[in-house]
């Protein structure tokens, strides 16, 4: 009988050894890509460059009546995004693909906004600001919005 028992409490010493270690793997799991997240803009820049953030906005041109011609695309950087980033910024033309809601691959031409601002809240609501004007003016489901910190200068 004793060495039922010590089997036993060996076995259970070695469940919850491995119930610690699964539980400490699955919290540094899920704090390691927050830690990564506070240090990004956290980088040093030379001294004649600035902290900045550079967005890449991705816009599909295929709506439910047709696509989003050139004419249109001018206008909307015209109307909606120059009055918010008058300093300047890049825009060209791409093919690509994204699932849909309902788990359609949709394959379309599409454009690339690339916008480089400080940190601030007031162009980070300036560029939610276009996305939701697109989205809303074209019937977009979606813009994909890819937000990284660089150094710049002039």
């Amino acid at each position: 009988m004793q060495i039922d028992s010590t089997s036993q409490n060996q076995s259970r010493v070695q469940v919850t050894r491995k119930s610690v270690l699964w539980n400490f793997l699955g919290l540094l799991g899920l704090l390691l890509p927050l830690t990564g997240c506070t240090t990004m803009n956290s980088m040093s820049c030379r001294d004649e460059e600035r902290l900045a953030v550079q967005e890449l906005l991705y816009f599909g041109t295929e709506t439910p009546s047709g696509h989003v011609t050139a004419e249109a695309w001018t206008q909307f950087l015209s109307e909606i995004v120059t009055p918010r980033f008058p300093n300047g910024l890049s825009a060209w033309q791409a093919s690509g693909q994204w699932r849909s809601a309902s788990g359609q691959v949709i394959r379309e031409p599409s454009y690339v906004l690339s916008l480089v601002h400080p940190d601030d809240i007031a162009p980070s609501k300036a560029v939610q600001e276009i996305i939701m004007s697109y989205k809303t003016r074209f019937r977009q489901e979606a813009v994909l919005r890819v937000k990284s910190y660089t150094c710049m200068s002039l």
